[in-house]
């Protein structure tokens, strides 16, 4: 393997292994020698990886957001059933991530938000995208819906997903504060009625 390969790969098992760690713990909470010690890399090397913890966020994110978009298109555009079929496998998987996964699978996004957006305007950038992204994808599978007749809602397709996200998001963290699956029942119930499906 090449210096430059066994670099890359380095990088990318220090970002994997710390994953959990941040989604855990949040960015700032989280110090380098946490980072090295999880991914089992000799103290005092994170710089040769990193130019900057910063910049180790923005990697962190930037794989996250890509991931997170192929899953989503996986849900959105390449599983059976209609659009509204399909949304709902979407809000599925996004309650079950939440309710059931490890405390380290749950959405950087919503874990990270608040913290780094005030920290760090690059990793802001790259949430803000992620999450334009995410709302753009939506709002194109709500659009087929319409022209299908499975989602009846006549409102802009952008519109509405964007509704719908910041809906999911807000209930997120409802969670959160309640340890509670009621604020996903009850944005479910809202989804249903916004989208009329």
């Amino acid at each position: 393997m090449k210096v430059a390969e066994k670099h890359r790969a380095a990088r990318q098992h220090i970002l994997k292994a710390a994953w959990p760690l941040v989604g855990q713990r949040g960015f700032s909470a989280v110090g380098i020698s946490q980072i090295l010690e999880v991914a089992g890399i000799p103290k005092g090397s994170f710089y040769h990886y990193f130019e900057s913890k910063e910049a180790f966020g923005e990697e962190l994110l930037r794989i996250y957001v890509e991931e997170y978009v192929e899953k989503l298109d996986d849900i959105l555009f390449k599983s059976e059933g209609n659009a509204a079929d399909r949304i709902a496998r979407y809000y599925r998987f996004w309650r079950d991530t939440q309710l059931d996964g490890q405390v380290g699978d749950k959405c950087l996004i919503v874990k990270l938000a608040a913290e780094v957006s005030d920290l760090s305007e690059r990793m802001r950038s790259i949430l803000e995208m992620g999450t334009a992204t995410v709302i753009e994808r939506l709002g194109k599978l709500i659009g087929v819906g319409q022209k299908e007749g499975s989602v009846g809602s006549p409102m802009e397709p952008d519109i509405l997903a964007a509704s719908v996200y910041q809906l999911w998001l807000g209930t997120t963290l409802m969670m959160k504060i309640t340890h509670s699956s009621l604020p996903f029942d009850q944005a479910w119930l809202a989804t249903k009625r916004l989208l009329e499906i």
